[in-house]
């Protein structure tokens, strides 16, 4: 009996994995690609819009702006948020992305009252699923008159 139980622990301490395990990099990033929508702005207050890596895309803040850094809309919250959209919806299609692929979005407002009054519009923009976020009131934005800024991620697996 007590032999068994030495060749038990004999065999039992020898069960080492014998199989060779390889580990290989991780494949290296894509290089980031830019992209400027309003470039000579973009470059004046030095940000870049958007910058996609891979799969994921980057978009800063939108906001209801013409090309020579008007606000346009002023003290009108539900058109300000719909130029926002329009501005992000372009720079998604410019990577080839829609709406379905954002997984993140946050809203940065100086009056959440009168956001929540319009935000239903995201529903004609969000027809699948809506997007994780943030929604944030704010004492002010980057220009007098503006209302509202979004800012998304979105994720495009190829």
């Amino acid at each position: 009996m007590i032999l068994f139980a030495g060749s038990l622990l004999l065999t039992g301490c020898n069960n080492a994995d014998t199989t060779k395990t390889t580990l290989t990099e991780p494949a290296a990033s894509k290089a980031p690609e830019y992209f400027n929508l309003r470039p000579k702005l973009e470059k004046e207050y030095g940000y870049t819009h958007a910058v996609r890596i891979g799969d994921d895309l980057k978009i800063s803040g939108a906001v209801s702006m013409n090309d020579s850094g008007m606000i346009v809309a002023p003290g009108n919250m539900e058109q300000q948020m719909k130029n926002c959209y329009a501005d992000l919806e372009k720079i998604l299609k410019h990577y080839g992305y829609t709406v379905d692929d954002v997984v993140a979005e946050n809203i940065y407002t100086t009056n959440m009252a009168e956001f929540i009054k319009v935000s239903g519009f995201r529903n004609s923009i969000y027809k699948k699923q809506f997007p994780t976020g943030t929604w944030l009131e704010v004492k002010g934005l980057a220009i007098e008159g503006q209302l509202i800024e979004i800012d998304m991620e979105a994720h495009k697996t190829k």
